[in-house]
């Protein structure tokens, strides 16, 4: 059985898409690019700020399902230029604690209203 998770604290969907699906204690995660919830704009500034937008998208709607970002079992980061995946693992380090999630980084040639970073993943309740 399916379940659609939403949250307003995260952008809405801005497709045919829902933020996230859980199907039984999985959770499959919707790609996050770096709106502001309450504007739909992308967040200005460097890519860094950017990223962490991405992240507090993320968890919002990890925590609309019923976890957290450390319930994230695989995360999969596009990118339009792999030169800031080194500021990525900075900044995700700030985000998780070990053990890591599985994790796949990719160069795109374009994302979503121009923006430069989105990610999704799969998320695992029963984790622990």
């Amino acid at each position: 059985m399916r379940e659609i998770i939403s949250t307003d604290k995260a952008p809405q969907a801005i497709g045919t898409y829902s933020q996230a699906v859980k199907v039984g204690s999985t959770v499959y995660l919707s790609g996050q690019i770096a709106l502001i919830p309450e504007t739909m704009e992308v967040k200005e500034g460097d890519i860094s700020e950017r990223i962490h937008q991405v992240f507090n998208n993320l968890s919002a709607v990890c925590e609309a399902a019923g976890g957290t970002l450390q319930d994230i079992v695989k995360l999969n980061i596009f990118l339009t230029d792999l030169s800031h995946f080194a500021t990525v693992n900075e900044i995700m380090a700030q985000y998780f604690q070990q053990p890591y999630p599985a994790r796949a980084a990719v160069g795109v040639k374009e994302l979503p209203k121009g923006t430069d970073v989105e990610m999704d993943g799969v998320l695992e309740l029963s984790s622990y």
